[in-house]
């Protein structure tokens, strides 16, 4: 089946919405190359209620901001894993709609959570789950210490860094973009080689 050929913002033809142009190339570029092909699909950390439990196990310790919490949640993996706020934030709301947290603004102005009488039961009935969800996330943290060192992925930050800066405004036709992955291309033949 032919495709019609449509001309994109930029004039050039292209195939409608598969036409990528500069930045946008670059990102897609520097995404796929550093945090893994287009296929490769991520296990989830938390299974289905999870991340309500070791929230509310974690708002147990202390009352803490939701940016605390994925901060907290991000140690205990050893920097391996850290939920996005898209997922934090609403469930903190629905665990305050249940009674189990309740939310107070701050000194600074921020929302601040603690725990509920009916936090502390559920916490209570749910023990053994949440020590389980948490040796999952020493195991991620061990996993992870046993796997790579802090300096490969400070290195491998830095580099994912330097290329979204470095390719942000160039079009997808571009030498330098073609240099870098010359340059990554060489990096890895080297570590390939290393005995």
């Amino acid at each position: 089946m032919r495709h019609k050929m449509k001309f994109g913002p930029d004039g050039r033809r292209g195939r409608g919405r598969n036409n990528m142009t500069g930045k946008k190339f670059a990102r897609a570029f520097a995404q796929a190359a550093f945090e893994g092909a287009v296929h490769k699909r991520r296990t989830r950390m938390f299974r289905r209620g999870e991340l309500k439990l070791i929230a509310l196990h974690l708002i147990a310790e202390e009352p803490r901001h939701g940016y605390d919490l994925i901060k907290r949640i991000e140690e205990l993996t050893n920097g391996h894993y850290a939920p996005s706020p898209g997922i934090v934030y609403p469930a903190l709301t629905l665990m305050t709609e249940m009674d189990l947290i309740e939310e107070k603004t701050g000194k600074d102005g921020k929302k601040i959570y603690s725990i509920t009488e009916d936090g502390k039961a559920k916490l209570a009935e749910e023990e053994k789950h949440i020590a389980e969800i948490l040796e999952r996330l020493d195991g991620v943290s061990k996993k992870g210490e046993a796997s790579d060192g802090a300096s490969i992925r400070r290195a491998v930050h830095n580099l994912k860094s330097t290329i979204r800066i470095r390719l942000a405004d160039e079009e997808k036709d571009s030498d330098k973009i073609l240099d870098v992955a010359a340059i990554i291309d060489e990096a890895a033949g080297k570590i390939e080689r290393l005995k």
